[in-house]
């Protein structure tokens, strides 16, 4: 059977052309492993918004977007052991505090909630990992400082503390992670 994994994309405009750039490039370095890509509504208007939505298609062999928090079938793709993990990159602080509480109302949400009911390996980038203040890119290249809330810190915290959960800090630590996961 293929290694394969899902990405599920939010609505987080934060570091996605990154992010989008890691997980081609991890694809290009590992023709082994297949990713496919799960958007939420939210994240089809952001990707667009930042001109890369096209690219994200194009990267990708299977790329699906949301229609109803159970379609495309993502949950229960990921209970069959479809995927060897879910990673959500970024997460937005609504489906991060989602996730934390247990709500799952979205594609993305709901599968993580099943996926980890089903003992399958999440990983989840928050857009507001990190210090008290963050510098974002905007899709016109000017930065945009944010100021982390202490109640988004508080929803991190409780994902940090679920065992069903990794938590990404950084690009970096995102790199690290999908290759530890598929060494060769």
């Amino acid at each position: 059977m293929k290694k394969k994994f899902a990405w599920g994309i939010t609505g987080s405009g934060d570091e996605i052309k990154e992010i989008l750039e890691t997980i081609t490039k991890f694809n290009e370095d590992h023709p082994d492993v297949e990713t496919r890509v799960f958007m939420s509504k939210s994240a089809e208007q952001v990707l667009a918004w930042y001109r890369i939505l096209d690219k994200v298609k194009a990267s990708f062999s299977r790329v699906r977007g949301e229609s109803s928090p159970n379609t495309p079938f993502l949950a229960g793709e990921l209970q069959a052991g479809k995927y060897d993990f879910l990673v959500v990159a970024p997460t937005t602080s609504n489906s991060t505090t989602k996730i934390a509480l247990g709500i799952g109302d979205t594609l993305i949400t709901n599968a993580v909630n099943m996926a980890v009911k089903a003992n399958v390996p999440v990983l989840v980038y928050p857009c507001e990992v990190g210090e008290a203040e963050k510098v974002t890119i905007l899709p016109n290249g000017d930065e945009l400082k944010l100021s982390i809330r202490e109640i988004d810190s508080k929803y991190i915290k409780m994902l940090e503390e679920d065992p069903g959960i990794n938590v990404i800090h950084s690009i970096d630590e995102l790199k690290q992670t999908l290759e530890k996961v598929y060494r060769m």
